[in-house]
């Protein structure tokens, strides 16, 4: 039987998975730098923002796997700061778009940009990053720029889609991989195959890459999703059940409107969890219908995919990192 996750359950998977992002061997040091610089504004409200996006800190999981790509490919290029934090400002400005689509009260502990200055500052401050995300490109192969318009077309998809699913109640599984593709997925995808496209790499590199932003960018919004419903609110830092109260179809919750229990859970579901103890109730029904287990599966196996594409690469440091963190995604916590 599947178990819910125990209050202080991760502590050693928390602290490994923290320890391995904050590896000195990448120049995350020399990307807070040029964040910072790059986020330069005359106007107040905007610096403001800029400061807050990089003192967040966070786990910086994309410009990472833009350092890493760029040397599992044993390729070097001046170039590579600014990469990451074009990816960065990309992933930076869906989040400012995002809380306020979701009238997100926090992010990361902090209140959120458009709490604090009001959506006119909000938007268009995410706005500014994209536009200096252009600024970055222009010193790129042309065909960068086309992979970053692609990517900001997926996300603004699958946010839309994700709304779309919910209107309609129309919760399949192609409807959930298609929206978390766009709202985490390809975002991954872009961090990992963006160096290949900076250094003119072979194309099957580039399908490894590709392949492995995939299938991780995949597991990783899994993940986020399990988490969301099967932790504890004291690890995850937020109160659990956010995507039921949403009307969204989680890959667990998915798994349950599939089994005996399917009308109930879509009467949850469309009623947004309204009613005292709905979350609960769903919880209990993933634990004893086995939905955390078949998700975790899911997970794992997305996982092993991502780190089988990246025997195209040579064998490198880069490479056996980008594996584990495929590897120790099931294990992430917040």
């Amino acid at each position: 039987m599947a178990q819910c996750f125990a209050p202080g359950t991760f502590a050693a998977p928390l602290a490994r998975y923290t320890a391995f992002m904050s590896s000195p061997a990448l120049p995350l040091d020399v990307f807070e730098l040029r964040l910072l610089e790059v986020l330069r504004s005359k106007v107040e409200f905007i610096e403001l923002i800029g400061e807050d996006l990089a003192s967040a800190g966070g786990k910086r999981l994309r410009p990472s796997l833009v350092y890493l790509a760029l040397r599992a490919l044993g390729r070097t290029d001046e170039r590579e700061h600014d990469l990451a934090v074009a990816v960065e400002l990309l992933h930076s400005a869906s989040l400012l778009h995002d809380d306020l689509l979701d009238n997100a009260d926090t992010r990361r502990g902090r209140e959120t940009a458009f709490r604090r200055f009001g959506n006119v500052v909000s938007v268009m401050s995410g706005d500014y990053m994209l536009s200096k995300v252009l600024v970055l490109l222009s010193t790129m192969p042309q065909s960068l720029t086309r992979a970053f318009g692609e990517t900001a077309a997926a996300v603004c998809e699958g946010e839309v889609l994700q709304f779309q699913v919910a209107a309609y109640g129309d919760y399949t599984l192609e409807n959930y991989l298609n929206i978390i593709r766009g709202k985490t997925g390809v975002l991954i995808e872009l961090a990992a195959t963006a160096p290949a496209l900076l250094t003119d790499a072979p194309v099957e590199q580039f399908g490894a890459l590709d392949t492995y932003g995939r299938e991780y960018g995949l597991a990783f919004q899994m993940q986020d999703d399990l988490l969301d419903l099967a932790s504890d609110e004291a690890t995850l830092g937020k109160p659990i059940g956010g995507d039921l109260r949403e009307g969204k179809a989680t890959l667990p919750v998915l798994y349950l409107l599939d089994g005996p229990h399917g009308s109930e859970v879509r009467e949850i579901l469309e009623r947004r969890a309204a009613e005292p103890g709905d979350v609960q109730r769903v919880r209990e029904l993933a634990q004893s219908e086995g939905a955390f287990a078949a998700t975790r599966y899911e997970i794992e196996r997305r996982s092993k995919l991502a780190v089988s594409a990246l025997s195209t690469l040579p064998a490198t440091p880069a490479r056996d990192r980008m594996a584990a963190l495929a590897n120790l995604e099931a294990e992430r916590v917040k």
